[in-house]
């Protein structure tokens, strides 16, 4: 990093590559960083249920070496194979963000290296963060445009002794409303309540904890929206919707019937290739759509939340942020960690 500073070079990281497409692709790139040689899981404090690894760890090694201890990142990856630094450069997370949150909610402390080359760190044992910046926060969801992430520190949670799952099938996008919102409003402490449609419309929910608790809080699950309880999630869990268009929906929960609506409202032709799918409890979604007419269901989609086009294909023209309050305090944010914004330039909103 110092030495493509020195030259001027524009920087992008990767990972494990599985989500390089995602964001709009960057204006330039001298050098690409892969992280994968940082594979290392620096500690483990498995008393404390923390864990500090570098950014190249891939996720599923990393699960394999908490389950030896009993114990668990719960984060789920979209799409699999990803790796600690890509979970946290993308902000991305799975089903189970309702219970336990996302990668920002369970980051506990991070280092990174600035455009500089200048070393990093927050959080963890660290009392102050560099310059009054919660990085953490910063730097997730940033796309690689501040900063390289090279370490990262966790919280942990025990891993749940048994799971199951309930899933029904919905007559239309106002009873997949009401189907979600009962169960997140019961005390029954779903870990993922998820939706996938339209066409049809499924409603599932996954619920965890110990053998004797987890069966009937399952069945009460049941009795509430109908369907049927299984050991194993459906098909569709924790996978995104195939298409051309990757659209993140972000909204109130409630607003889940709109956006069933509105993609059922799409013109003739496309309805069968948009499909809707995540998190019903926490209002984020994935959206798959054909590029023919992806512009024009953004806008819808937009009234209800924020709607952003993670992937789209080459050469189709799309807004792809929609509107941006922060974008002038984010400039300033890129700014000050990146001057000559050299890091992954243009990926991110607003051309940052």
């Amino acid at each position: 990093m110092r030495a493509a500073a020195g030259h001027g070079l524009t920087v992008v990281p990767r990972g494990a590559g599985t989500k390089t497409h995602w964001g709009a692709p960057p204006d330039g790139c001298d050098l690409l960083v892969d992280t994968r040689r940082l594979g290392r899981i620096v500690e483990h404090a498995a008393g404390d249920l923390v864990v500090k690894t570098e950014a190249g760890l891939a996720l599923d090694d990393l699960r394999a070496v908490l389950a030896g201890a009993g114990q668990q990142l719960a984060l789920d990856p979209l799409p699999p194979g990803g790796t600690v630094g890509g979970i946290l450069a993308t902000g991305s997370a799975g089903p189970r963000r309702l219970l336990y949150g996302s990668a920002r909610d369970l980051l506990i402390g991070i280092t990174v290296v600035r455009a500089d080359g200048v070393v990093a760190h927050a959080g963890g044992k660290v009392v102050k963060n560099v310059a009054g910046y919660d990085l953490g926060k910063l730097f997730t969801g940033s796309y690689g445009t501040l900063g390289l992430i090279v370490e990262a520190a966790f919280r942990l949670h025990p891993v749940p002794r048994a799971a199951a799952y309930v899933s029904a099938t919905a007559a239309d996008a106002a009873q997949a409303l009401d189907m979600a919102q009962a169960l997140l409003h019961s005390a029954l402490v779903p870990a993922a309540i998820e939706v996938d449609g339209p066409g049809p419309i499924t409603v599932a929910a996954l619920f965890e904890g110990v053998p004797d608790g987890v069966p009937p809080r399952a069945e009460a699950a049941r009795s509430l929206i109908g369907g049927r309880v299984g050991e194993g999630p459906p098909g569709w869990w924790g996978r995104l919707p195939d298409g051309e268009v990757l659209v993140e929906v972000r909204a109130l929960p409630t607003a889940l019937a709109d956006l069933l609506t509105e993609l059922e409202g799409l013109p003739t032709g496309l309805e069968g290739a948009a499909r809707i799918r995540g998190s019903a409890g926490r209002g984020v979604w994935h959206v798959a759509l054909p590029a023919d007419g992806a512009d024009d269901a953004l806008r819808r989609l937009r009234r209800h939340g924020t709607a952003v086009a993670l992937t789209a294909p080459a050469g189709v023209r799309l807004d792809r942020w929609g509107p941006i309050p922060a974008l002038p305090l984010m400039r300033r944010v890129k700014d000050q960690f990146d001057p000559e914004h050299r890091l992954a330039p243009g990926r991110f909103a607003g051309g940052i």
